[in-house]
């Protein structure tokens, strides 16, 4: 008799802790559903996707490279590459890189200050200021980046190597030289109408 009561309440024993695992995760799930999503301020833009293959002694291992831009519009963009052997996980992984990579830009209306060439390998990027009304004259990974920026009017063209990667991270290097007039004023320890006269 104490062998079938021991198992009678080792069976009942596990159906309760079955019944408050289900119970906990429905709990769980209620509160992730119930709870406002925060609506993020970042974009984010895939600027290239490809297959890699490493030759290794089995055979061929294949992976994908992710090429992806992340920006707020408001002054702020960055860079990432992320490599997965899915096409989601590289993507992922490439918007976490661009997070820790993050250029402030500094803008006068909506336009860039003064004209700037951005060096990335072979590539060059030349950004010029442009009137109101102009729009992003620019292509490929350029205009990715400088839309993600915020930068509503500007001409650009790439010089040297088309390659996406040196192009977009060639992008970022000129927006990071960028200089406003009154950075540079400061700088130099004179005012605005003295650097402008």
């Amino acid at each position: 008799m104490d062998k079938e009561e021991r198992t009678s309440t080792g069976e009942a024993g596990e159906e309760g802790r079955k019944g408050r695992r289900t119970s906990s995760r429905e709990s769980n799930r209620k509160m992730m559903e119930e709870r406002p999503r925060e609506q993020s301020d970042w974009e984010e833009k895939i600027i290239q996707v490809r297959r890699v293959t490493k030759v290794v002694k089995g055979g061929e291992k294949l992976s994908f490279r992710a090429v992806v831009a992340v920006g707020n519009g408001k002054g702020q963009v960055g860079v990432g590459v992320g490599k997965s052997a899915e096409v989601i996980g590289a993507i992922q992984k490439g918007v976490v890189d661009a997070k820790k990579s993050m250029v402030n830009v500094p803008m006068t209306g909506t336009t860039v200050p003064h004209q700037v060439t951005g060096c990335q390998g072979s590539s060059r990027v030349l950004i010029k200021p442009a009137i109101k009304g102009t729009g992003i004259i620019a292509g490929g990974a350029v205009r990715a980046v400088l839309e993600l920026a915020g930068v509503g009017d500007v001409l650009a063209k790439c010089l040297g190597s088309r390659s996406p990667l040196n192009v977009a991270r060639g992008t970022i290097d000129g927006l990071r030289q960028l200089r406003t007039f009154e950075d540079v004023s400061r700088l130099r320890g004179i005012s605005i109408r003295q650097m402008l006269s």
